[in-house]
């Protein structure tokens, strides 16, 4: 099936849609041939830093109308894993308000005294201190199960910059601890599940595109649907060939996907 006529399209968001507040090229024009084509599609996002309603508005600040139905994010993901597993838990959580919110609409409170999770997400303005990191290390070792939301060690900036995204902020805890984290978020394949379930297509009608190899595409690979790189986020060919595995398209951008 060629890429164009797939009815569902699981597309990643930083490096791929925006570098920070930046729109990239050809996304207008992608987003546009989407919604004419009566393609399904979901913006399935590693961050953990906005809901999806904010997520939503920051697109249409940019000019792009899509509505928060349209997005699923790993705050989600680990929130509905942390219910799941144990009903009614607590947490201990550095992150932003994307992932608190998602936390409490589980059903999942604060603690900072012997929580049964601590989770991190990620983000520029979290409260990463010295103060902190000291308060979930001793809760880990405490008997707390340590959570990250994504395995991401950075994320795409404007102008071409990198920040440290979570498995960078989460490697001071394991290491101090000895525990490693359970990291949820693409490509562990409980939120690629639950993305293909909301698009409610089979993976052969499916491709997600990403700009991420170590996540992205090894996520599409091992849920055995067609992948696709785009080369504007933190992956060049370079970088590519380091990989023992091949996306099935490589592109420049989302904007190629409707030239295809």
């Amino acid at each position: 099936m060629k890429l164009q006529d797939k009815k569902g399209f699981i597309c990643d968001m930083d490096g791929v849609i925006y570098h920070g507040n930046e729109l990239l090229p050809g996304v207008a024009d992608f987003i546009d041939w989407l919604n004419k084509n009566n393609k399904k599609y979901l913006f399935l996002t590693n961050s953990s830093v906005r809901s999806p309603m904010e997520l939503s508005q920051k697109l249409s600040r940019m000019g792009m109308d899509v509505a928060p139905s349209h997005f699923y994010t790993s705050a989600l993901s680990t929130a509905s894993y942390l219910a799941r597993q144990k009903p009614g838990c607590t947490a201990y959580v550095i992150g932003e308000s994307g992932l608190i919110n998602a936390l409490y609409d589980a059903g999942i409170t604060m603690n900072d005294i012997n929580p049964d999770y601590v989770v991190i997400g990620d983000g520029r303005t979290i409260n990463y201190n010295v103060s902190n990191i000291t308060k979930a290390v001793n809760l880990v070792l405490g008997g707390a199960k340590l959570i990250g939301t994504n395995p991401d060690t950075t994320g795409p900036l404007e102008g071409g910059e990198i920040e440290p995204a979570c498995r960078a902020l989460v490697s001071p805890i394991e290491i101090a601890t000895g525990k490693n984290a359970y990291f949820l978020g693409k490509p562990n394949p409980l939120m690629m599940r639950c993305g293909l379930s909301l698009l409610g297509c089979d993976e052969d009608d499916v491709a997600i595109i990403g700009d991420r190899m170590d996540t992205d595409i090894i996520a599409g690979i091992e849920s055995e649907i067609d992948t696709v790189l785009v080369l504007s986020g933190v992956t060049d060919e370079h970088t590519m060939r380091k990989f023992p595995y091949r996306p099935t398209y490589i592109l420049n951008g989302v904007g190629d996907v409707c030239k295809s």
